[in-house]
């Protein structure tokens, strides 16, 4: 288990980047190691700071194994760094981890924290029919990272596994979750480090 890629990207004006018109979706792989605490990767920038500025969404990872998948569907090959991701990871089930979990990543201890939820932005940027609803229905979203400890990664960092809290949900199932699923949904109300969003979310699908 381990990264493949470290990737970052700034903001840039875009007019098809939805209301903001501006976007940092388009990440590119470096090869020095990046220092990251919980404002994210250094030399990274997140446009929409109103949906992706706190510091749940520190860091964003998406496994190789699910580009090659991709591939296949869109019949195109997709870089590392494509889908706007800090971390692209091999040999590690980015979906199946649950949330709360921990990695060490080079000196850095991350948490994740939650599933990619697609948005205009990454739709326009794919440039492909019904993207929003594919990605959703394919549930490989990846996973959005907090900042346990600031450290730096790089290439080749191992991705060790520190810490699986028991009773938690994986990233896949709290995509269901954010979509009604009420099991999914109550399962991470009862886990005590759930975050905030899900405390949101939970008022507006349930009242």
């Amino acid at each position: 288990m381990r990264v493949i890629s470290v990737n970052v990207g700034r903001a840039v004006d875009a007019d098809w980047a939805g209301k903001l018109g501006r976007t940092a979706i388009d990440k590119k792989p470096v090869t020095h190691r990046v220092p990251v605490s919980p404002g994210g990767l250094a030399g990274d920038e997140r446009a929409d700071r109103a949906n992706h500025g706190d510091a749940t969404h520190a860091v964003y990872a998406y496994a190789r194994e699910d580009y090659a998948w991709w591939e296949g569907e869109l019949g195109r090959p997709l870089r590392d760094g494509e889908f706007g991701e800090n971390l692209t990871t091999s040999g590690i089930d980015v979906n199946g981890a649950v949330l709360g979990e921990r990695w060490r990543v080079g000196s850095a201890l991350l948490e994740v924290s939650g599933p990619r939820i697609p948005c205009v932005v990454f739709r326009n940027w794919m440039e492909e029919k019904g993207w929003v609803k594919r990605f959703t229905e394919a549930n490989r979203t990846g996973a959005y990272l907090s900042v346990v400890e600031n450290g730096d990664v790089g290439v080749e960092d191992q991705v060790t596994i520190v810490e699986r809290p028991d009773g938690s949900v994986s990233v896949a199932e709290s995509v269901l979750a954010y979509h009604g699923d009420k099991d999914a949904l109550a399962r991470i109300l009862a886990y005590p480090g759930h975050s905030p969003f899900w405390d949101e979310r939970a008022a507006r699908l349930l009242g």
